[in-house]
């Protein structure tokens, strides 16, 4: 399996790494990106201007309603014009025309991230004002979704902890992984395998990852008796040496999936509405969350990882197989990772070289939260932390709601340090 792995790793590289890469030394480093919806369905052709650092640039919206222009600089504001005279016939903006005939100018601050999302819902020209507690359900709903798409990674990097008390930061590479992995396979410029063929083999291919991770560096050093400070440091040059492989192979800029599901807007009660795609991968998600309970409590590995997690000394003494438990869970944390990094290409949409890392502290947070070594203490954490992140932009800005999630971890461990279903212990 390994050598697998290896050949898929190659074949990955030799057909993103050349073309990808010189592409991105071409063009400038920073996105100011968006989409144009007439009542949730995409509009292409239609024309906009971009005007900043660098100058004006003219783009046309493709078949998905999305456009993107590269741009010198960040932290600088940028000037997007939609034009309104190549809106379809009888189609009006919400906002009205300014002086020259355009509609819809918008003035935004790029952050420091380097990237700027401008927006444009097409309508009947007039306004509709949603009330403040539909806001509310619609980033709570937001918000679980996002939540069970961080527990998928949280679980397999609480598991790995609580078998080997390893921190693994090379956990946010196995999310992007497995987004990269099915670029691969589904990619329009890859494979293009269809979509129900290869996100299940990018989730193999991930969990191929784990156990490659294990066999060549971990296993050797748990065999060595290296300690867990050393294993957290070398997790880190792990993770940063990983991280930069992916952005050799696809690039600095943001590839999108084909669609798991046709884009459909649903309604669900009032102004709260969700897409086809998000009710799919939070089905996905409870589907798996469900199957891994089921097996964590039941099934006989289950039970002796429960076990390796309490008692590591007294598990292996009462005749656990501790090496081969450990290889399980690593398979296991590599493919929920896998997975978790394919719903969240979905999610943000888009992949990119550091996605993973963009979401590793709300991973470790939601660990932390629901107690360290426990599962399903991870799951509780995850959901938690990805509730507060979606609500807490109705009173924050958007590039402040990671840093609101953690104050508030940090305020609940200071009443309860141990975690939500930690157990409390006992010093000196």
């Amino acid at each position: 399996m390994i050598v697998a792995l290896a050949t898929f790793l190659a074949a990955l590289f030799a057909s993103l790494l050349l073309p990808t890469a010189a592409h991105a030394a071409e063009g400038d480093p920073f996105t100011v990106s968006g989409n144009v919806q007439l009542d949730g369905d995409p509009l292409e052709g239609v024309s906009l201007t971009i005007d900043g650092p660098g100058g004006a640039q003219e783009v046309e919206t493709n078949e998905e309603g999305r456009w993107s222009v590269k741009v010198p600089e960040k932290g600088v504001e940028y000037t997007v014009t939609l034009h309104e005279d190549t809106l379809p016939e009888g189609i009006a903006v919400i906002e009205d025309a300014d002086e020259d005939g355009a509609a819809n100018v918008t003035t935004a601050e790029m952050g420091a991230g380097g990237r700027l999302a401008v927006n444009f819902f097409i309508g009947e020209g007039e306004r509709n004002v949603t009330s403040f507690f539909d806001q509310f359900l619609q980033r709570l709903f937001i918000g679980l979704n996002f939540g069970l798409m961080l527990g998928l990674a949280a679980v397999g990097l609480s598991l790995v902890f609580g078998t080997t008390g390893i921190s693994n930061f090379a956990h946010a590479e196995m999310v992007t992984f497995g987004a990269i992995a099915a670029l691969f396979l589904v990619g329009p410029a890859s494979l293009a395998l269809p979509v129900w063929v290869g996100i299940p083999a990018a989730i193999i291919l991930s969990a191929l990852l784990g156990l490659a991770l294990d066999a060549a560096i971990w296993r050797p050093l748990r065999r060595k008796g290296v300690g867990a400070v050393q294993l957290m440091i070398l997790s880190i040059g792990l993770s940063l040496a990983l991280r930069y492989v992916f952005q050799y192979s696809i690039g600095g800029g943001t590839q999108q999936l084909p669609p798991m599901v046709p884009t459909v807007s649903i309604p669900l009660f009032g102004a709260v509405s969700t897409t086809l795609n998000d009710l799919v991968s939070m089905g996905i998600s409870l589907v798996v969350i469900i199957g891994f309970a089921i097996w964590l409590t039941k099934s006989r590995l289950g039970k002796a990882t429960r076990a390796i997690s309490d008692n590591p000394s007294l598990a292996a003494a009462s005749g656990i197989d501790v090496d081969h438990v450990v290889r399980v869970v690593w398979i296991i944390s590599g493919a929920l990772a896998g997975l978790a990094g394919i719903l969240y290409a979905y999610y943000r949409p888009g992949i990119r070289w550091d996605m993973g890392a963009q979401v590793l502290l709300l991973v470790f947070a939601a660990v932390t939260l629901g107690g360290l070594g426990t599962a399903f203490g991870a799951l509780v954490g995850a959901i938690v932390i990805g509730l507060l992140v979606e609500v807490s932009s109705l009173w924050i800005p958007a590039d402040l709601r990671y840093a609101g999630a953690l104050v508030v971890l940090i305020i609940i461990l200071l009443v309860r340090p141990q975690g939500i279903l930690g157990r409390r212990e006992r010093i000196g």
